[in-house]
């Protein structure tokens, strides 16, 4: 199920929009109230995408607009009975990823958010396969591949890098790296992994010292970024 944020002052079109949409498995959630929808933003993160009225209580939509990207970049569909054509650039200008004028079939609506979710579908995963291309890992020759540099590792630091990237950016607890290693003793000390960890860190910015690839959870353990 998708999951939409409607701000449209407009209850009866929100309601006729909502009905629609359910046949779809997208869910829309609607307020009338901007500063109401901005706080909706920040306390729910699993908002893909949001329609936008203009014409709104409280704040003009195209002042919302550069609130709402300072803290989201989710994808904007504005939906607005203004066709002034200066509205239509000023919203795509200040972060808007679509302008659909009222009155519209909300058959075009759905299209609309089809096709802006396919896209940042495609987008993201294309940032991840970037991403995956940073390392290399080549288990048939225990050998990891750091921007297209063979990395010396001992096994011991194999085994916590190999770990990192299999986990794909999640958070690796000290226990985990100890109890899945077959080349570190499970009497370890907690701290022997970060005696480890640091000295991968040390192999990394060798090669890359731009930024540090991974980083220190408190209390947990690590993960790649």
């Amino acid at each position: 199920i998708i999951k939409v944020l409607m701000i449209e002052d407009d209850l009866e079109l929100a309601q006729i929009i909502t009905d629609y949409l359910k046949s779809f498995d997208i869910d829309v959630t609607t307020t009338d109230s901007p500063y109401n929808g901005l706080s909706m933003l920040d306390l729910n993160k699993d908002y893909e995408l949001l329609i936008l009225d203009l014409t709104l209580p409280e704040i003009d939509g195209l002042e919302l607009i550069p609130k709402i990207r300072e803290k989201s970049n989710i994808p904007i569909i504005i939906s607005s009975a203004r066709d002034d054509i200066l509205d239509k650039v000023m919203g795509l200008e200040r972060g808007a990823d679509d302008y659909l004028p009222k009155p519209y079939n909300p058959r075009e609506l759905q299209a609309r958010i089809k096709t802006i979710l396919k896209r940042v579908d495609s987008k993201s995963n294309s940032n991840k396969s970037q991403e995956n291309q940073i390392f290399e890992l080549k288990e048939s020759d225990m050998q990891i591949v750091f921007k297209n540099i063979p990395l010396n590792l001992t096994l011991a630091e194999y085994d916590i890098l190999k770990l990192l990237i299999q986990r794909n950016h999640g958070v690796v607890s000290r226990e985990d790296f100890i109890y899945t290693s077959d080349n570190i003793e499970d009497d370890s000390s907690l701290k022997n992994i970060d005696v480890i960890i640091s000295r991968i860190r040390t192999k990394l910015s060798n090669i890359d010292d731009s930024k540090q690839y991974i980083r220190s959870v408190r209390g947990i353990g690590y993960q790649l970024i």
